[in-house]
């Protein structure tokens, strides 16, 4: 049997656009839910929200990538990832447009990131995927923070969480 080189990928939408990051580092999909602002953070970094009794740090991508902030309907949802950082994984949400499915884009079906035509920097980007006549924006969530970004979510997400007990391994 031939081994397969399709990835898994949530897709979802920002600005009418189709995006994915790999199945990998999602933890889960929440609906919207009420976002504790924050002081003093960035524009992008809305605030956080309580996950089972965790405070976990929510950012519009759309602010993050230079677009008009994330307008909030029925089928506003909060992508809940691990990004990895210098310090570890931090678990960030990410509130996307609506959340559709997870999909399969084999590696051969995948192209690396055009270099101009495209809003966000290549560099947020793995590669751009082809599913039947879709292109699906590939992101590539652990570059889309710089490590002072992560390390600043870090401590926000120190600073307003409640006293929770560490879990047992």
């Amino acid at each position: 049997m031939e081994a397969s080189n399709a990835n898994q990928y949530l897709t979802f939408t920002l600005d009418n656009e189709q995006y994915a990051i790999g199945v990998a580092k999602v933890r889960e999909v929440l609906e919207h839910t009420k976002i504790t602002k924050l002081p003093r953070t960035a524009e992008f970094m809305k605030g956080i929200i309580n996950l089972r009794g965790a405070g976990v740090p929510v950012i519009d991508l759309r602010l993050k990538f230079g677009l008009p902030e994330t307008p909030i309907t029925k089928d506003t949802s909060i992508i809940v990832m691990e990004v990895d950082s210098l310090d570890g994984t931090v678990v960030v949400g990410a509130i996307a447009e609506a959340v559709h499915e997870v999909v399969e884009i084999d590696d051969k079906a995948v192209e690396p990131a055009p270099r101009f035509g495209t809003r966000l920097a290549a560099e947020y980007i793995k590669g751009v995927g082809k599913r039947d006549d879709l292109f699906i924006i590939i992101l590539d969530i652990d570059r889309i923070f710089n490590a002072e970004e992560i390390s600043a979510i870090a401590a926000e997400k120190e600073t307003s969480s409640p006293a929770v007990e560490p879990a047992q391994a």
